[in-house]
């Protein structure tokens, strides 16, 4: 069974930095499509970033191109999100997400079949 946690989320004032983790557990993800979503306060939940597990292309969000990173560790199989100059408009609960079978829609909510429970990142003005 995949399990996803999430952790380092936390709070953080602006123009500062995190990095977010990603433990994937439960079967070999090679062939996998990971991503990072986030779901603010009334909002709905939003893609951020997406790698493939082995390798290749990465996409982002233009909301935090050139800001945010996305990348793994194969032998850790641990996703890693490093955010850096942080706005209070990141504040959301940030997951993590796991698609089987990459298609073009790396950005849909609905193209992820496993999904982690979350973490919270808080930034301050």
């Amino acid at each position: 069974q995949v399990q996803l946690v999430e952790s380092g989320g936390g709070l953080v004032q602006a123009g500062g930095s995190l990095r977010l983790s990603c433990a994937a557990s439960g079967r070999t993800f090679s062939g996998y499509r990971m991503g990072w979503f986030r779901q603010a306060p009334g909002k709905e939940r939003e893609f951020v970033t997406a790698i493939r597990w082995s390798g290749g292309a990465t996409f982002y969000a233009d909301s935090v191109k050139g800001r945010f990173t996305i990348s793994r560790d194969n032998a850790k199989n641990t996703l890693y999100l490093q955010m850096n100059s942080l706005k209070p408009e990141d504040t959301a609960v940030y997951y993590c997400a796991a698609d089987r079978s990459p298609n073009p829609a790396f950005s849909r909510r609905s193209s992820y079949d496993y999904w982690g429970r979350g973490t919270q990142v808080t930034v301050s003005s």
